[in-house]
């Protein structure tokens, strides 16, 4: 019996949370959060204000999202998608459309707004996004 989980074992994740933002379509949104991307609001659940008491504003962290839009089948892109560049796996590209839509976003914090309401800087995910975890970015040779 191996102790490595079989492929088709299934996991569940719970959001903690959702993006608002002004961008409320795929195709308002950047492919990157650094091309113009509006201000957004972490607007995390009440059962997990305890988990975010410590964030403070200037802080970067890490906000992964669950990608809700994306087509869970697609494995292979035209990156930013430009039909005229070839083809790429998506596991070398930042396509959204992937197996498992998880996004990884680099964010600067801006405002926290008691403790359920997290500005930040250049996300670019879509309004209703859900939030699963947010993990602070840390430097080199300090541990949290």
């Amino acid at each position: 019996m191996s102790d490595h989980p079989s492929f088709d074992q299934k996991y569940t994740l719970n959001p903690i949370g959702r993006v608002s933002s002004p961008l409320v379509s795929r195709a308002d949104a950047p492919k990157q959060g650094d091309e113009g991307t509006p201000d957004a609001w972490l607007v995390i659940a009440s059962e997990y204000a305890d988990a975010a008491q410590d964030l403070r504003v200037g802080q970067d962290v890490f906000v992964f999202t669950w990608l809700h839009q994306a087509n869970r089948s697609v494995l292979r892109v035209h990156p930013r998608s430009n039909p005229q560049g070839r083809l790429y796996g998506v596991f070398s590209t930042r396509s959204p459309d992937r197996p498992n839509p998880i996004g990884l976003h680099r964010v600067t914090i801006l405002e926290v707004n008691g403790e359920t309401r997290i500005r930040v800087a250049e996300l670019e995910a879509i309004d209703g996004t859900p939030v699963l975890d947010i993990k602070p970015i840390l430097k080199p040779g300090r541990e949290r």
